[in-house]
């Protein structure tokens, strides 16, 4: 059923692919409002942390006991507006992706296809989904200062996706007129947005192991004041990582079963799949440096991000500069 309907070359709604595009930059919008909101956050955070140093401090040069007390409001202050900042940058990040996923929706009903056949929609479910994964995984207080790292990429990524490699509502290429075509991409997109969290988690461990908690020093301690202890961050990173590393496992095997359908092989060392392969590897290493105490964090963190960054490589330098059996960038 889902290949008749992809071959059936279905006229493209214009209309209908004007609103996703609408909704598109709508999401975009609430997304910047998002990042503003967890900056926003971020800054307040900081100060809180430092008043509460400052207490510290004041207590031990013999304050009274009611000025210990005023001072302990005024933290609570503090922290409570930090907790609504971060309630607004969830409220921004829902209210943005529900219109995200709503271009998706209504590309797909304009094009009568999935909406992932180019570079463009692959970058915009990407992104979707790696929201999905940043809001299932950051929903503990202790990971709300994460949300500027999550959102900065994906602001990129989309503001890219939706200028230099936007595409016109159009019909697949009948290479993509498949069966797999579905299953294959929505997997590896959906391994590769629960990876952007954990890059996100494995580059804050590196800066929070740098500046150690409580003895930030320098022009970064502002930056990394916020962040939460090392080996939370690390975990975290681990996690998703053990989360995403077999769906994305999955999208490779599956991919490899439809090149046997399409070209009669299930590898070819196309450059696609060396690209793929290589940051699979890179994965693989990281789980396991992670696993061995030999290796230790800091080491297997780098790892970690060497891997998203091939991915981010293959989805852009691989698609756009070299030519393969797997160009289907809709650039043309």
């Amino acid at each position: 059923m889902i290949t008749a309907i992809l071959a059936q070359g279905l006229p493209v709604d214009e209309n209908l692919a004007n609103y996703s595009d609408l909704a598109y930059r709508t999401a975009f919008g609430l997304y910047a409002l998002a990042l503003l909101a967890s900056v926003v956050y971020y800054a307040g955070f900081r100060v809180q942390k430092t008043a509460t140093r400052e207490l510290v401090a004041t207590d031990g040069e013999g304050l009274t006991e009611s000025s210990s007390i005023t001072d302990t409001g005024d933290e609570e202050t503090s922290s409570t507006r930090g907790a609504g900042w971060a309630r607004i940058t969830q409220l921004f990040v829902c209210l943005a992706f529900v219109f995200h996923v709503g271009s998706l929706v209504v590309r797909a009903l304009a094009i009568g296809r999935f909406p992932w056949g180019n570079m463009y929609e692959f970058i915009s479910v990407t992104c979707a989904l790696g929201v999905v994964a940043a809001l299932v995984f950051l929903r503990k207080p202790a990971f709300q200062v994460a949300w500027p790292f999550v959102l900065v990429p994906v602001l990129l990524l989309l503001y890219f996706g939706g200028t230099h490699l936007y595409s016109e509502a159009a019909p697949v290429v009948p290479a993509l007129q498949s069966f797999w075509f579905p299953i294959h991409v929505s997997i590896v997109s959906l391994g590769s947005g629960i990876f952007l969290v954990s890059g996100v988690a494995s580059v804050l461990h590196l800066i929070r192991v740098w500046q150690p908690q409580g003895e930030e020093k320098g022009w970064a301690a502002g930056l990394a004041r916020p962040l939460p202890q090392a080996d939370t961050l690390d975990r975290l990173a681990y996690r998703t990582a053990v989360i995403a590393f077999p769906i994305f496992s999955v999208g490779i095997i599956l991919g490899a079963v439809w090149a046997e359908s399409a070209w009669g092989r299930f590898w070819g060392w196309d450059p696609k799949e060396t690209v793929s392969f290589i940051s699979w590897v890179l994965y693989a290493v990281y789980l396991h440096a992670r696993a061995t105490s030999g290796w230790g964090p800091k080491r297997a963190s780098w790892i970690n991000i060497a891997g998203f960054l091939v991915l981010i490589f293959n989805l852009f330098f691989i698609n756009i500069v070299i030519s393969g059996l797997h160009s289907y960038a809709g650039l043309n």
